[in-house]
């Protein structure tokens, strides 16, 4: 009772936990550097390899870029573990960010082997350091602190600070002075988030050294070879069919889809089964299946802001003003600067309702809605359209800001009912589950943007906006069901 008494009666940022601030931070600075490097990464796949790409086909880098989300969302089921079992959340996030921060500083390095060392360290480290952050925020609050579902609000909206600068910065140097100069800035600023996280772990919940549920020492030697052994004989064989000429870039893709898609069922079953799981925790899974499907349909049109969208605003988007040409991936910025301005609106409005709020249920099918509004919003502006066109840049802002609405609204309180209903002995484990939602919507977005060029924009964005619309309106369908059974959740 001790810990939940000082978490209430800490009110040091805005109302909220002093940890907040120091995750807020962090998060800001992570993503300045994830977002900002993703929002330059499919036009330098896609650029020609005399000006520094890699000179790929453009639905071939929007699968590219699709696939290493799916990897970088897959890793961290094993972030998650770590940290339960091994690490303990606070050192899991340190020597993420580490990680990330080295694999910035490698793709700063004009090559193309530095830039895939960069890329695979990279993926290790958000792999460790995404899911426990969002766990650590979680442990700031008491289970029914009517606080929880604003803090995530307000620990969002650090995120989408990072979000918006990011691409302003990375975007202005990669497409204006080169590639790698841009992704020198996001190795700058996961840097400064490692600073600054280190600087206040005094205000943390579950800073210790150990693992809340670690492994005994036996185990966690024989863990560690297993570890160790598993990476060599994956790179070995990964190594030695590429040499051979079958691990082409498209059977790579193809395979991380399929994984993306066996991961969540497996894991699910381990859970369902494992004798840690009470009967009562395990009846708050049920629900969490159909919420975890929500996050699959919604962040399949998200993350595409940093595919199908990037290319389609490199391409016909109008980026003067004045007779100042401005980078495409400025349009990215748009995404982060809704969500900073949006987020603290509605985290006040959650305070002021109280318990008078809509369900979870309902505000994640909202974030559903919003998002396949958001892609048919792209259906008028590329009708008709043919040649060398130019969309007026009100088309791009307002289909972000929907999109941006909707993830607040979704992501926010999908990370605090994640929270609530994590069994207690798979705490990080569960944030995981949540992560591999978003693995999952790279996976099926590696394979659905081959169509894009293929097929008329108009009947790509909408056939994809109008499967998110559907599947809103199905998770409102069920909304009763779902407040009966999501407790403590409300």
């Amino acid at each position: 009772m001790t810990g939940e008494r000082h978490t209430r009666e800490d009110h040091a940022f805005f109302g909220h936990p002093r940890g907040l601030l120091t995750l807020f931070g962090l998060e800001m600075w992570e993503r300045f550097s994830f977002l900002g490097m993703q929002a330059i990464l499919v036009l330098f796949f896609s650029d020609r390899t005399a000006n520094g790409g890699l000179g790929l086909a453009q639905n071939t880098s929007a699968s590219l870029t699709a696939a290493y989300g799916t990897l970088v969302y897959l890793v961290s089921v094993a972030g998650g573990w770590l940290a339960d079992r091994m690490l303990g959340s606070y050192r899991a996030v340190l020597w993420g960010g580490v990680l990330i921060a080295c694999g910035h500083y490698a793709m700063a390095v004009p090559t193309a082997t530095m830039t895939w060392i960069g890329l695979g360290l990279i993926i290790i480290g958000t792999g460790l350091l995404k899911p426990n952050v969002s766990t650590m925020v979680g442990k700031l609050y008491a289970t029914d602190d009517d606080r929880r579902d604003a803090g995530f609000a307000l620990y969002y909206m650090g995120i989408n600070i990072g979000a918006f600068l990011g691409p302003l910065v990375t975007g202005w140097l990669g497409q204006k002075e080169g590639w790698h100069l841009g992704f020198s800035a996001a190795a700058v600023g996961m840097t400064l988030g490692l600073v600054q996280y280190v600087a206040g772990r005094r205000g943390l919940a579950g800073r210790q050294h150990s693992a809340a549920f670690a492994l005994p020492p036996a185990a966690m030697r024989r863990a560690l070879w297993l570890i160790v052994a598993g990476t060599a004989v994956v790179a070995l064989l990964a190594t030695g069919l590429a040499l051979a000429g079958w691990l082409t870039l498209d059977r790579t893709v193809d395979a991380l889809t399929a994984l993306s898609v066996i991961a969540p069922v497996v894991y699910f079953t381990v859970m369902f089964k494992s004798p840690r799981v009470s009967a009562a925790e395990r009846g708050r899974l049920r629900p969490y299946i159909v919420l975890f499907a929500a996050s699959v349909v919604f962040n399949f049109i998200l993350f595409q802001s940093y595919s199908t969208m990037t290319l389609l605003a490199a391409d016909h988007a109008r980026t003067g003003v004045f007779g100042w040409q401005f980078p495409s991936t400025w349009y990215n910025s748009v995404l982060g600067v809704a969500e900073v301005l949006l987020a603290p609106v509605v985290a006040a409005v959650w305070v002021r309702m109280g318990r008078r709020q809509p369900h979870a249920s309902r505000k994640i099918a909202y974030g559903v809605l919003l998002s396949g509004l958001s892609f048919l919003v792209m259906v008028p502006a590329t009708t008709g359209r043919s040649g060398d066109w130019k969309m007026a840049a009100w088309w791009l802002v307002a289909s972000y800001v929907l999109l941006g609405l909707g993830d607040i609204l979704l992501e926010t309180t999908g990370m605090s009912a994640t929270t609530k209903l994590a069994p207690a002995a798979f705490a990080s484990q569960t944030m995981a589950l949540w992560f591999l939602s978003l693995a999952l919507a790279n996976g099926i977005q590696a394979q659905a943007v081959k169509l894009f060029g293929e097929i008329a924009d108009n009947l790509y964005f909408g056939l994809n906006g109008a499967v998110a619309v559907v599947a809103g309106l199905a998770v409102i369908a069920v909304g009763p069901w779902l407040r009966r059974t999501m407790h403590p959740v409300h």
